[in-house]
């Protein structure tokens, strides 16, 4: 059986039902992860899990040391990965509360460290980015949810910004206008590094408010965190039915 990690975003620094085994700081090439990786057990069957902001939710979008993540990852065993992000609704159907398996994601960040292969080469290498999601651990995740009894919406683009700050009004009309459906602010460099180290990658999106100009509520963390206590219980059952049922 592949080994599966999954890695939390907002909302989700701890993951209910997995009983811990061990907590290992890693150190990798790249500098420390966000945290120590935990291996448990969840449904019997062992899984990695990483807080991609910390344990205690300190690290910002544009801080996240993600080569150092992902390499603990990889370095683990890990082959599969499930990446839990809490995003903005930009279509109609996306409404807070919705879960979301994109399909395809559009990268709006600057400044970040976004690839492994910088120094030492032995030739320039180019990944195949068409297709930037694990079709097959999409597919999974999608019929993981129908087992459980929830509805997902299985494609989306993902509009990847710099952050920390939300987006504008019109910032969100230009990403539709660009055919992006939901925006986060951590799907990239995260995405582009996994198929880097060959890591069969998924996003499982959880939207927390609508984007800016799209409903009548001011955005504030507070209420985006009420949105995600529901939010991320849906997650946490999804996942718990996938590791049970459907992980191999």
């Amino acid at each position: 059986m592949s080994k599966l990690a999954i890695i939390g975003g907002t909302g989700l620094t701890s993951l209910s039902g997995l009983q811990i085994i061990s907590s290992n700081t890693v150190d990798t090439p790249f500098g420390l992860p966000s945290a120590p990786l935990s291996v448990g057990e969840l449904a019997g069957k062992e899984v990695l899990f990483l807080p991609r902001h910390g344990g205690s939710h300190t690290i910002p979008p544009h801080k996240i040391n993600y080569r150092a993540n992902l390499w603990a990852l990889k370095q683990a065993g890990v082959e599969r990965v499930i990446a839990v992000n809490a995003v903005g609704g930009i279509r109609a159907d996306m409404v807070p509360g919705a879960l979301i398996v994109p399909d395809q994601i559009i990268d709006y960040t600057h400044s970040r460290i976004n690839t492994f292969f910088e120094e030492g080469l032995e030739h320039v290498t180019h990944i195949d980015f068409t297709e930037p999601y694990c079709e097959s651990l999409r597919r999974q995740l999608i019929t993981a949810g129908a087992g459980c009894g929830l509805t997902l919406i299985g494609e989306g683009t993902y509009a990847a910004t710099q952050g920390p700050r939300l987006e504008s009004a019109a910032e969100i009309d230009r990403l539709e206008r660009d055919g992006c459906d939901l925006v986060g602010m951590t799907g990239m460099p995260e995405a582009a590094l996994a198929r880097e180290l060959d890591l069969c990658y998924a996003c499982l999106s959880v939207v927390a408010n609508m984007g800016a100009g799209r409903g009548d509520e001011e955005l504030t963390m507070a209420m985006i965190e009420r949105t995600l206590v529901d939010g991320m219980a849906k997650v946490k059952q999804l996942l718990e039915y996938f590791i049970g049922s459907v992980h191999e």
